[in-house]
């Protein structure tokens, strides 16, 4: 057997399942090449990659905040403050400096640790490249024996299957309920823990995605408190995904509440994890892998544990460590950046909640379309009923039949979505993710129209 054949690999590798970047993220690569040609004979002339949320993608082109760009060009080069003495406000100098004097050059490694109005620990508080490096390490130490599972919302970011078969644990899923606007139902996930424990399977956390992926769902806080007490009375970790938690659209009736604050309120002790990221909320710096996780509740034989695995990558990237650090500790009404960044942010959020409502009501006016107006995160999940002729036609191609439609909705518009497969559904429903990020929604919207209207008149509706 060859050292590098697949056999002779670690086998969890080849379970690993990223539709985020999938059959449909590849092939749309391989369309934005094709457009290069002078005579490329497609019928669109841009490739719209609306699989993944990536705010300041070429085509998408959400500005950076000025702040956290400021604060990160002095840290990468010190000699422009007084090469530009006029330039950086007063208070992108302080926090530079301050900075500076804290982490030196960021060239060097950093320390591997490092809100929301309840004290917290430093010692608790790890920061990572990116939230996705966090979830990965925590699942890696929850999984103890080939039994142990993880609670997981359907439909789910693929991160987390992805994480569980790379650490060979068993995913236990529980299902949102899509008619009552993605909420999460107590009852669906007790029934979830009754059913694996049939299995043999031991539950070890559950997972919350808070504003949802790929819903932008919103939890209430009496559903916040249910899954408190739950994971209470079930020895359950808790891991709160709350990566959106900054992109709402409708903040006046649906606020966030972190699951931090609702387990200090409670006075649990149920083991919270709270996930956090600059790659989505108004600063979008995916590129700059930038996150952090924190610990509430945890033994400090635990912490110990999770600072020593944690210290083994040594540390993340600095460029990252200082988009937290921005996205933390935001310019101040008074500061001299205050006026910019809220223009900024107020500019995104508006651009984000209209691009949301226009969508999902002219999704809505579609045959066989029922979207699902999220008030949270960066996407629309919209169901689409497909007829049994679609179906006979995606299983003589080997496809499911919302990957058929979204690969002919790539072919077509050159816009890239994920189809609802890739996350979780129910036996029977078919669904698609599509990004709420592109400017021009109406030309954008008025192509998935066009679409799926030659498909239901090719295929007509379920």
């Amino acid at each position: 057997m060859a050292a590098h054949s697949l056999d002779a690999l670690n086998p969890a590798f080849q379970n690993v399942q990223y539709a985020v970047r999938g059959e449909l993220a590849i092939k749309a690569e391989l369309l934005r090449d094709k457009l290069k040609e002078p005579a490329h004979g497609l019928p669109f002339d841009k490739v719209i990659s609306s699989n993944i949320g990536n705010p300041q993608q070429k085509g998408l082109d959400q500005p950076p905040i000025t702040f956290t760009r400021q604060v990160a060009a002095l840290m990468e080069w010190p000699e422009l403050a007084k090469l530009a003495p006029d330039v950086f406000p007063a208070d992108v100098l302080e926090r530079a400096e301050e900075l500076r004097r804290e982490i030196g050059s960021i060239g060097a490694y950093s320390h591997s640790q490092a809100r929301d109005g309840y004290p917290a620990d430093p010692a608790t508080i790890f920061l990572t490249g990116g939230a996705s490096a966090g979830v990965s390490l925590l699942i890696n130490m929850l999984i103890n024996t080939p039994k142990a599972g993880i609670l997981i919302p359907i439909p789910q970011y693929p991160l987390y299957t992805a994480s569980l078969a790379q650490h060979q644990g068993v995913p236990i899923p529980y299902y949102l309920d899509e008619p009552n606007g993605w909420s999460t139902s107590v009852a669906s996930i007790e029934d979830a823990l009754a059913d694996a424990r049939k299995e043999g399977v031991i539950p070890k956390g559950l997972v919350v995605i808070n504003p949802g992926n790929p819903t932008g769902a919103l939890l209430d806080e009496a559903t916040q408190e249910a899954l408190v007490r739950l994971c209470e009375a079930n020895g359950l970790v808790l891991l709160a995904d709350e990566v959106y938690q900054d992109n709402l659209h409708r903040r006046a009736t649906h606020p966030f509440t972190s699951f931090k604050k609702i387990v200090s309120r409670l006075d649990s002790r149920v083991p919270l994890v709270s996930f956090h990221s600059i790659s989505k909320g108004v600063s979008g710096e995916c590129g700059r892998r930038g996150g952090y996780f924190e610990c509430t509740n945890f033994t400090e034989e635990v912490i110990a544990l999770l600072y020593k695995m944690v210290s083994v990558g040594l540390c993340p990237p600095l460029a990252g460590q200082i988009g937290v650090d921005s996205m933390v500790r935001p310019p101040q009404p008074g500061s001299p950046s205050y006026a910019l960044w809220k223009q900024e942010t107020d500019t995104i959020h508006a651009a984000l909640a209209q691009r949301t409502s226009i969508m999902s009501a002219r999704l809505n006016a579609l045959p066989g379309v029922s979207c699902v107006d999220s008030p949270g995160a960066l996407y629309l999940y919209p169901r689409i009923r497909l007829s049994e002729k679609a179906r006979k036609a995606a299983e003589e191609e080997g496809k499911e039949p919302d990957a058929l439609y979204a690969l002919r909705l790539l072919d077509a518009t050159g816009i890239c979505v994920v189809p609802g497969s890739g996350f979780g559904q129910r036996e029977g429903e078919w669904h698609y993710r599509l990004t709420c990020l592109c400017p021009g929604v109406e030309e954008y919207v008025g192509k998935l129209e066009k679409f799926h209207l030659e498909w239901v008149g090719k295929y007509g509706v379920e």
